[in-house]
């Protein structure tokens, strides 16, 4: 019997040696047991933290480079992490000061405020892309001593607080020589993007040992994280184990199957429906289901008819079930969208919003639509409601001016990138079609669809989704102020609303947090009310990890990986 449970064990253990022979380390240097092994579905693009956009890059640096203040995991209200404590105000000279802890780099060395403000004119002086808009508005960056940093803003902005003092700080030692080398070029920003970087220095709790690409990536415990120890927003940090191997598959096919045998421990990605039933019956897996700060929805082209036109927009609102879409094509692993704020950024999401019929059944909804259409003066060959009040298949809808409707078209990714989309478009497609409007779906590559939509401007509708916003929702201006309605602007619907504008310029101003909420509430209200956008879902995000290997995940919202969790995650 004893040989038989030696046999049983053979298979894990040779894992877990090859693993630390892959890693350059021996038995007497590291115990398998505290070493986390995490799948990705696909390998990072680049370590070079000013290039790095997608997803799997950005996971593995979070670990590496650090903010001056991060969340909180249960509040979401920011934290001082690089940062010792609340930066100090001062109104007269419109200037923030931050203190630093006492840090080191991952080669030893200390965090200064020379690297801080090293950061912040790196960004601004080659006008980084991803962060600028952070930085653009900074007048100028003193250093009075090593640990205090002092920033002068041209202007009040309420960003700074959210979005600048939790830029990622790079270390001056490492970047400069790049930085100088750029700028010698004829394109320096190019330059700085391209440049490769083997081995980030950073003051996270992980750096990085290995690299071999197309196979793993090995991110070893840094001996010098500032965190070790110490009790953060009521938390004893570690890290408590001795690194993070992240296996790349190329589907979550080989990878759901390797978490089944406990050769990783977690799969860094959300779990599709598909695999969940087969995951819930396996005794060794935990299941994690959290929201995402997502917004998935339909949006319009309000430049242009027939959706100029508001009471269109509402119609069409009306006639969309959101509840249907939830429990049929995703089967119930989504939250209902009202607004454009996800409810589970429960500070700045406003609950107080037009909700297109709501609770009403597949009748009522057309019987609704059809009331808003006709009072605003469209006509049909075939109403969809007859003169017995019966709901009949609505023929030939005619504008307000009398003009035939012309047919339009929903673009959505095609299925092999997100049937999810596919599917809601289509049958939003048939809704509307029910009711006389003449639609058509139409999956386009997703690129193409990008460019047609926020490049050329040429289309009517199309459904798209952000999986990752950010808790600070400034971004709602940026997607509805006028003047972000341009070619390659955020501003895809081309929605102008003047009051709009003024509310939300204002908030981007309001440094009072309360203040600044009611201003966002008013916001995501005219949104509602003018529908140039129809929230419709945000999935949930459902993660897996085997169980009695570790213990400490942290739940919050984005699901449970996040530096928290590898702070505090334990071996059992």
């Amino acid at each position: 019997m004893k040989i038989k449970n030696i046999l049983k064990g053979i298979p894990y253990l040779a894992i877990s040696m090859l693993l630390l022979f892959f890693t350059g380390l021996s038995c007497t240097e590291r115990k398998a047991d505290h070493i986390l092994k995490i799948g990705l579905p696909e390998e990072p693009r680049t370590l070079n933290i000013w290039l790095a956009s997608d997803t799997y890059s950005l996971k593995i640096l979070s670990q590496i480079y650090q903010r001056l203040y991060i969340r909180d995991p249960d509040t979401l209200r920011l934290v001082p992490w690089l940062a010792e404590q609340e930066p100090v105000f001062d109104p007269e000279t419109l200037s923030y000061t931050v203190r630093l802890r006492r840090a080191k780099w991952s080669d030893g060395s200390e965090v200064t405020s020379e690297d801080v403000a090293f950061t912040g004119r790196l960004i601004k002086n080659f006008r980084v892309p991803r962060y600028v808009s952070r930085w653009e508005f900074i007048k100028r960056i003193e250093t009075p001593d090593k640990h205090t940093v002092t920033f002068y803003l041209h202007e009040p902005k309420a960003i700074f607080l959210t979005r600048t003092l939790t830029t990622p700080i790079v270390q001056k030692k490492q970047w400069a020589k790049v930085t100088e080398m750029a700028k010698g070029t004829e394109k320096p920003l190019i330059k700085l993007l391209n440049h490769k970087i083997e081995k980030p220095v950073g003051s996270g709790p992980f750096m990085l040992k290995e690299w071999r690409q197309g196979a793993y990536l090995f991110l070893q415990k840094n001996a010098y994280f500032f965190g070790t120890g110490r009790k953060i927003s009521g938390r004893m940090l570690g890290p408590h184990i001795d690194g993070i191997i992240f296996k790349i598959y190329g589907t979550s096919d080989a990878a759901i199957l390797d978490l089944k045998k406990g050769t990783i421990d977690m799969f860094w990605w959300s779990i599709q429906a598909g695999y969940l039933e087969d995951l819930k019956r396996q005794k060794d897996i935990q299941i994690f289901s959290n929201e995402k700060s997502g917004l998935y929805y339909m949006g319009f082209n309000v430049r242009k008819p027939p959706f100029n036109d508001v009471n269109l927009r509402r119609a069409v609102a009306t006639l969309i079930d959101k509840d249907f879409i939830i429990s049929r094509i995703l089967q119930g692993l989504a939250i209902k969208m009202s607004s454009v704020v996800p409810p589970g950024n429960r500070f700045w999401h406003c609950p107080d919003v037009p909700r297109y019929g709501e609770g009403l059944t597949r009748e009522q909804r057309v019987k609704k639509a059809y009331e808003i259409l006709r009072k605003a003066g469209y006509t049909w060959q075939v109403p969809p409601v007859n003169g017995e009040g019966r709901v009949v298949k609505g023929k030939g809808i005619r504008l307000p001016n009398g003009q035939a409707m012309d047919k339009f078209t929903i673009l959505t990714p095609p299925a092999d990138y997100d049937p999810l989309r596919a599917m809601s478009g289509m049958i939003i497609q048939e809704w509307l079609r029910m009711a006389g409007i003449p639609a058509s779906a139409k999956s386009m590559a997703f690129g193409a669809l990008i460019q047609q939509v926020k490049d050329r401007r040429q289309f009517d509708s199309f459904i798209l989704g952000y999986g990752r916003l950010d808790i600070d929702p400034d971004w709602v201006r940026n997607f509805f102020h006028s003047s972000n309605d341009r070619a390659r602007g955020w501003n895809m619907s081309g929605y102008r609303n003047p009051d709009f504008d003024r509310i939300a310029e204002e908030s981007a101003s309001t440094l009072d947090r309360e203040k600044r909420r009611k201003l966002i509430w008013k916001m995501q209200k005219l949104i509602l009310q003018d529908v140039p956008y129809i929230p419709l879902y945000n999935p949930k995000l459902i993660e897996a990890v085997r169980k009695g290997r570790f213990s400490g995940w942290v739940e919050t919202l984005g699901g449970i990986g996040n530096t928290w969790s590898f702070c505090e995650l334990r071996p059992e």
